[in-house]
């Protein structure tokens, strides 16, 4: 599946992110930003444009009703960031760590999580358009009643994620492994399956399969 790459700037200003304390507004953008360290902190209303975050520590930070738009991940520890309620889009997390990360209510969008650790991450009630989850751990999280369309799971380890209340029609999941998921009938309906993992959804679902 093709999305939107982020459109970043090819001429960067190196920043720190604590330099968003000394803006009159909380904005960072056409930076560049390497090893910096931003934990427990608070943001509101953080907006994020045209930017590349390396190697970078946000763990337990508060990024809600931010707005996030053409920006590329590497390398970073968002572990248990909120970003609830977040407009998040053209964006992309390569090997990062999102363990916990809160993303309920928000609008995801030309996104891709590559080669990334998103177990027990939060997306309730979130809108997810043209998102890509390739390569990456998602045991334990939660997508409880969420809008997906036109989202990849490649090559994922989804054991124990929760999809109630979200249809998974059109959503190919073939590539990925579980050997639990919690999901109703009518939302598998139209799910995209391997032989094994159809018998798998059969015997979650308390049939019983003969040979």
């Amino acid at each position: 599946m093709k999305i939107d790459s982020p459109k970043i700037s090819p001429s960067l200003f190196t920043k720190n992110f604590q330099d968003i304390f000394y803006e009159e507004d909380p904005i960072l953008e056409m930076c560049e930003i390497t090893d910096s360290n931003f934990t427990n902190e608070a943001v509101d209303r953080l907006r994020l444009y045209n930017a590349v975050v390396r190697n970078s520590t946000f763990t337990n930070t508060d990024f809600s009703n931010g707005d996030i738009t053409d920006v590329r991940f590497e390398k970073c520890d968002l572990s248990n960031v909120d970003f609830s309620k977040s407009s998040i889009h053209r964006v992309e997390f390569i090997n990062c760590k999102l363990v916990g990360c809160e993303f309920p209510e928000s609008s995801i969008g030309n996104v891709k999580f590559e080669n990334s650790i998103l177990n027990f991450a939060t997306f309730g009630n979130a809108k997810l358009q043209k998102v890509i989850f390739q390569e990456s751990s998602l045991q334990n999280v939660d997508f409880y009643e969420c809008k997906f369309k036109r989202i990849a799971f490649d090559g994922c380890d989804l054991n124990e994620a929760n999809f109630e209340q979200t249809s998974l029609k059109g959503i190919d999941i073939s590539s990925s492994k579980f050997d639990s998921l919690t999901v109703s009938l009518e939302a598998i309906k139209g799910c995209k399956v391997s032989t094994y993992q159809a018998i798998q959804l059969a015997s979650l679902m308390g049939l019983v399969i003969k040979d």
